[in-house]
């Protein structure tokens, strides 16, 4: 898998580390290495793509424009509750997706060649606008929705 514009392939292991809580013992899987796939292939690491899609240029430019922007990791977990690397994404709507699935993810932070690279993309194919979804109930030009009614009826 070659590096392109769109696709940066990178070596990614994991390391189960487990913890005391209290008189419990919890396992929780966090990041081992992450280097790029010119580099040579670490042991017990797997060839993941981190792949950047035009549709999703304006997740990117919110998570570069963050104090900490971040890389998602979404794993398949085995049987035996080993977790596998499966996908890298930099767009946070995959990761809270595949959370709501009961899917793993990490969340590690995006090193700056990362950011650098996806800042060419989203420069190359042009900026999105950014705008929050309005309530389709609530026009305030009109003063209609639910608040509306509220002007003084209270007793």
């Amino acid at each position: 898998m070659q590096h392109t514009d769109t696709i940066w392939p990178m070596y990614v292991s994991l390391k189960k580390v487990q913890t005391q809580v209290g008189r419990w013992t919890s396992v929780r899987w966090e990041l081992d290495q992450m280097v790029p796939a010119t580099e040579p292939q670490p042991d017990n690491s797997v060839l993941v793509p981190l792949e950047l899609y035009k549709d999703q240029r304006g997740s990117y430019r919110i998570n570069l424009d963050m104090d900490n922007a971040t890389l998602f990791i979404v794993c398949d977990e085995l049987i035996d509750g080993t977790w596998v690397p499966a996908m890298i994404s930099a767009d946070q709507h995959v990761s809270a997706g595949c959370l709501e699935s009961d899917t793993p993810v990490l969340n590690i932070p995006m090193p700056s060649a990362v950011a650098c690279w996806i800042e060419a993309f989203i420069t190359r194919h042009g900026e999105v606008e950014i705008s929050a979804h309005r309530r389709k109930h609530v026009n305030r030009r009109k003063n209609e929705g639910p608040s509306a009614n509220r002007s003084g009826n209270m007793q």
